[in-house]
């Protein structure tokens, strides 16, 4: 860039252009490098390009970057071996979020979580402080505040007691801090609220997750509800599902979101076939639900996210036994494009779009949050 253009215009063109750019740019010199690393230019950053993360097990857990335009290029965003180091038993690691361009993995056999930023290759640990697994049970989320670009775990633990799971603790990790500490926020899940890990999701900083609920019994069944944590006001919310849907089979649901609007998925009551119907939270308001279409039942398919045209992505059954194949859905056509890579195990793709961005920059590579 030329002496004679305006430092301010600078930043404004520095500010659309990708990462990679970015990170070579630090040696040009020394007034570059100074913005580039800047607080205020990491939290404001984000890059033009939207890309879909896909993480997925095939002989192991694979991790898969898609370009999310006409070229739908992908590469393997695989975690380095720093991270693995950190994780110490990487094959029982999972992604537990992902938000603003940072994914949170977390490794049940050494209760060891990593924040990382693939864009940019640098990461960090946290050590998250478990109770004995025959009697306490631990639920994460992970996500950013919307106010202070502070990157947060959220961690519920419940006690199994005489067959019943009770909230009985919550903390959060916030970096800014390394530290725990109690929620602000009063309100917390109701006892009566049992949690579950087969999926969630985090939109704009609030973490969402199935749950059910047992006081709310119809005809001799519980009800299914969908909780909320807010990164923000760090306060659980309850979400009413359709009443078409709230008794869905547990194998045939899913959320995902698009735009920043909730979605829900899953076989309701009166359906005489398996073909899925996704809903979608309207406005923001909770409670509030439309049947945005159907997903034909062919190949137990199952919904797990949106391109950024709104074409939904699903899982699908595979040509070879046990095997899934994901794939993007034209709702209107009901055309199926296959994105070319298969699963080993039944629901095993998870798919998150995001946003290169520059969090983490600031931050020591490879520290580690102790307990």
């Amino acid at each position: 860039m030329s002496d004679h253009i305006p430092f301010d215009i600078q930043s404004q063109i520095m500010n659309m252009l990708p990462v990679k750019s970015l990170l070579r740019f630090r040696s040009i010199c020394k007034q570059w490098k100074s913005l580039i690393q800047s607080s205020d230019f990491i939290a404001h950053y984000r890059s033009q390009q939207h890309h879909l993360l896909v993480s997925y097990y095939n002989w192991g857990p694979k991790y898969v970057s898609i370009a999310d335009d006409h070229t739908l290029t992908q590469r393997n965003v695989s975690p380095t071996s720093s991270v693995n180091k950190m994780l110490e038993y990487p094959p029982k690691s999972r992604i537990i979020g992902c938000s603003q361009g940072l994914v949170c993995l977390y490794c049940d056999r050494t209760h060891r979580a990593v924040i990382s930023n693939f864009s940019i290759g640098k990461s960090v640990a946290v050590v998250v402080p478990t109770l004995p697994n025959d009697v306490y049970e631990t639920i994460l989320g992970f996500g950013v505040c919307r106010e202070t670009s502070d990157p947060k775990i959220v961690k519920i633990t419940y006690v199994n007691h005489n067959s019943s799971r009770m909230s009985s603790q919550v903390e959060v990790f916030t970096l800014s801090t390394g530290a725990w500490r109690s929620p602000f926020g009063a309100i917390l899940p109701r006892k009566s609220i049992w949690s579950h890990l087969y999926d969630d999701v985090v939109i704009d900083g609030v973490f969402y997750w199935f749950a059910t609920d047992t006081n709310a019994t119809m005809t001799g069944r519980f009800k299914l509800i969908v909780v909320s944590f807010d990164m923000t006001s760090e306060e659980f919310r309850e979400i009413t599902l359709p009443d078409d849907f709230s008794q869905t089979r547990c194998n045939r649901i899913s959320m995902s979101y698009l735009g920043n609007s909730l979605v829900v998925c899953g076989c309701d009551k009166h359906a005489i076939n398996r073909d899925l119907c996704v809903w979608m939270m309207g406005g923001g308001v909770s409670n509030s639900f439309t049947k945005l279409f159907t997903i034909p039942s062919y190949g137990d398919a199952m919904l797990k996210g949106f391109r950024k045209s709104g074409d939904p992505i699903i899982d699908i059954r595979g040509k070879r036994e046990f095997w899934r194949r994901l794939a993007v859905y034209e709702p209107h056509s009901k055309r199926i494009d296959y994105l070319g890579f298969d699963g080993d195990d039944y629901n095993s793709f998870n798919v998150y779009p995001y946003m290169e961005t520059l969090f983490l920059l600031d931050q020591p590579d490879n520290g580690m949050y102790s307990d």
